[in-house]
């Protein structure tokens, strides 16, 4: 397991460019969802239906966690992959992705 101090920078970094990659599909898409940080949390906010992702860091853990879709996934870290679901492999970035597009064609 990773120490406190390298998951902290890892988790940041890894939330800091899943945002810049949801800002860029908010503003290019029109995508029906804005982007929100607070407190190094992440949430997409969905207009129609109104409705929340929350991706948040759990630092005891050392995993990043996502509460979307009535459904909470747990992102380990690789130092090789950085966070991914371990049931399916799904990096961050994309399983965000897949889970705004199962939200959005649900």
């Amino acid at each position: 397991m990773i120490d406190e101090q390298e998951f902290r920078r890892a988790a940041e970094s890894a939330l800091d460019s899943l945002k810049r990659h949801l800002i860029t599909r908010e503003e290019e898409d029109n995508a029906g969802f804005e982007v929100e940080e607070q407190n190094g949390v992440l949430n997409v906010v969905f207009e129609e239906p109104p409705g929340k992702f929350v991706i948040t860091p759990n630092t005891p853990v050392r995993q990043i966690w996502i509460s979307a879709l009535s459904t909470s996934f747990k992102l380990d870290w690789d130092s090789t992959a950085g966070f991914f679901l371990p049931r399916t492999g799904e990096k961050l970035t994309p399983l965000v992705d897949r889970l705004i597009h199962d939200r959005q064609e649900g």
